[in-house]
């Protein structure tokens, strides 16, 4: 017999699990709608990958794992996706999440899948992909990803693989029918585990209130590595860290993890999941759930498929509901209540308690503390419960931090067998929700003080190197004025200019003494200026023309009005100087300049209509690559002369857009030269 430990406190509740094992697992069945959210585990949600009116096959994914610590989600049967919203889920204040409703074909059509034949034949790594991708958490607790736990460093060395079927909840059978039923799927899933990560040694731990369960894992691991350890029963015997220590006498340090004194465990549910999906390639779709309480008129457990409203497993067991009647997904010790019987299965759903009230009373109100100091006997995690109240009640965080908070497993000992009946899980369970909000927004805020600092720096950086770049300018200007005078030249310093400039300005400007020119001149200056501004609209025209843009009608409008205003201009300068000159003959009308751009840009596009496919890649490469070399030059020279920032980031712009036009124009041309 292999020695056993014992952990601090504990108690002994009544167990009343003799009411649902009378009778083998049966089968739900299939309701006509599965409502399954996106997060049935500690981490991130799921994202769904399937669309409203989408038909779905049983084992088909439906969302995907959406980062490292996230399992992916299935179809637990087929059927149409009807919605995808947010739905009432098993919580006590009655939150909704998001989740993926399923309206059922009765047909039961399985998606195709395939399991290993030789597991051992996949490396860790392939078996580690197809338990995350089978969508595997853990049953028995949390929920935290089975894949994500079992992916250890290299470093690491892990002694001993627990496999927890201890089950210590009162009323709760669901592992110990597992245990009794399919055994075989229990060792070969611990097996798998086992080849994956190499341990030691290999312990199923089950309580000695089990003795069916016990001989059927017994009578299955032999001549297997596997041993099924016996010990005493006590309450909460199942938590993870006084299983650790029951089986190995080791003690998971305070904030710690189980590897961290080379342990990993599992839950039974979790090593029969497992097999399924290696062995078997299904998914994790459905789990075995007990139903019990004196409000129903069978206990019993069940196989269900994840997402079936409770309400419809409840009538499967003859529930009749009462209005006084709750419902408490879990067992009595912790347990929750649900607000709403039509909330889903999820994958830790282990327990439907339906008590009456004589069964299950209400806690008597709660009365004063006596500091009688049973609290601090019960824990089985060696806490002090009684000061811990004390911070909670005066949110004195930081103390319930030093008082080690977080090592709470919430077992519910300290309440049961309080003599005042106080609610002593339910003050913890707010003070940590309290603790990690204030966490969480202290981190938000640290976030956002390291970006509003690394703008300060950034504006800083740029401030000092526009300084720097003018310092240099002025010192250059200096080392050539220096030259010159070094060679006999006069030099006039150019600042100095500058200001005498911007002062002769200012005083013409106030003496009124502005120079005129004559109306001759600035008539010319018009159409010269004119003339310039419709030679750059008829570039930009043909080479929209050449490009079969869009912007050829718009363009058009633009060299039409610019030409119109060139005509006015030169009909100006022309009556001016026929008013000069009355014996001049009148000026001959500028040519027509829109029309032969126009000619112009279509006899481009018909040159361009007559190349083959790979020219006009060619050709237009070419254009794109000359286009991208004249923005970088255009925004060198005003990063030179220091634009305004935002001519440098229109440029910028400009250049990244033609960058990408060249390289899909790059590609397009090497696709049509290796075919």
């Amino acid at each position: 017999m292999r020695k056993v430990f014992d952990f601090h406190g504990g108690i002994h509740p009544l167990e009343n699990k003799h009411q649902s094992v009378s009778l083998p697992i049966a089968d739900a069945g299939v309701p006509d709608e599965l409502v399954l959210p996106l997060s049935q585990h500690i981490g991130a949600a799921a994202k769904p990958v399937v669309a409203v009116g989408e038909r779905v096959l049983k084992g088909q994914m439906i969302a995907e794992a959406n980062g490292f610590v996230s399992v992916p989600v299935h179809a637990s049967s087929s059927g149409t996706v009807v919605a995808i919203e947010e739905r009432p889920i098993a919580h006590p204040s009655g939150h909704r999440a998001p989740c993926i409703v399923i309206a059922t074909d009765g047909r039961d059509e399985w998606v195709a899948h395939r399991g290993a034949e030789d597991y051992q034949a996949l490396d860790k790594a392939g078996l580690l992909e197809r338990i995350r991708n089978a969508g595997i958490a853990g049953m028995g607790g949390a929920g935290f990803p089975a894949a994500v736990k079992l992916s250890i460093r290299p470093d690491s060395q892990v002694q001993t693989l627990i496999i927890n079927g201890t089950e210590c909840e009162p009323y709760i059978t669901a592992d110990d029918m597992l245990m009794r039923e399919r055994a075989d799927r229990v060792i070969q899933g611990t097996l798998i585990l086992r080849h994956l990560i190499e341990p030691a040694e290999t312990l199923i731990g089950v309580e000695d209130n089990k003795p069916e369960a016990l001989a059927a894992l017994r009578a299955a691991a032999v001549d297997t590595a596997v041993e099924i350890v016996e010990f005493p029963t006590k309450y909460p015997s199942g938590g993870e860290k006084q299983l650790i220590e029951i089986l190995t006498g080791k003690q998971v340090p305070s904030g710690g993890l189980p590897l961290d004194v080379g342990v990993i465990c599992q839950n039974v549910g979790s090593a029969a999941a497992i097999f399924d999906a290696i062995v078997r390639g299904r998914p994790l779709i459905s789990r075995i759930t007990t139903v019990t309480g004196a409000g129903v008129q069978q206990a019993q457990n069940f196989e269900v498929l994840l997402g079936t409203p409770m309400n419809y497993l409840l009538a499967r067991a003859g529930y009749q509901p009462d209005a006084r009647q709750r419902v408490i997904m879990g067992g009595p010790m912790m347990g929750i209540t649900v607000p709403d019987t039509r909330v889903p299965i999820v994958k830790t759903s282990n327990c439907l308690l339906a008590p009456s009230e004589a069964e299950l009373p209400l806690p008597d109100p709660a009365q004063a503390c006596i500091r009688c100091g049973m609290c601090a006997e019960a824990c089985p995690v060696s806490l002090l419960p009684q000061q811990m109240f004390w911070f909670a009640q005066g949110k004195e965080f930081e103390k319930l931090e030093q008082h080690n908070l977080f090592d709470c497993i919430e077992c519910g000992a300290c309440s049961w067998v309080c003599p005042s009946s106080i609610p002593l899980v339910q003050y913890y369970r707010a003070s940590k929700a309290e603790i990690i909000h204030l966490r969480q927004e202290n981190e938000k805020a640290e976030h956002s003080r390291i970006r509003f600092e690394a703008r300060q720096q950034r504006l800083a950086r740029e401030e000092a190197d526009k300084e720097a770049r003018r310092a240099a300018r002025k010192q250059a200007a200096e080392d050539r004025a220096q030259a010159a005078a070094a060679g006999g030249e006069a030099v006039e310093d150019p600042i100095q200019a500058a200001i005498e400039r911007a002062r002769t300005r200012k005083a013409a400007q106030q003496l009124g003494a502005t120079s005129q020119v004559n109306e001759q001149e600035k008539l010319e200056k018009t159409v010269a200026t004119t003339r310039q501004r419709l030679g750059t609209a008829n570039a930009k025209l043909e080479q929209a023309v050449a490009d079969n843009s869009d912007l050829v009608a718009a363009l058009q409008t633009g060299v039409d009005k610019t030409r119109a205003k060139l005509e006015a201009a030169e009909r100006a300068l022309q009556d001016y100087l026929q008013a000069r000159q009355p014996a001049t003959s009148a000026a001959e009308p500028a040519p027509d300049a829109a029309q032969a751009a126009i000619a112009r840009a279509m006899a481009a596009r018909a040159q361009q209509a007559d190349l083959d496919p790979q020219d006009k890649a060619r050709k237009q490469l070419i254009s794109l690559q000359q286009r991208l070399e004249k923005t970088r030059s255009k925004l060198a020279e005003c990063r030179e002369q220091e634009e305004q920032e935002k001519v440098i980031e229109a440029l910028e712009s400009t250049v990244s857009r033609l960058d990408e036009k060249v390289r899909e124009a790059q590609q397009q041309l090497d696709s049509m030269e290796t075919s």
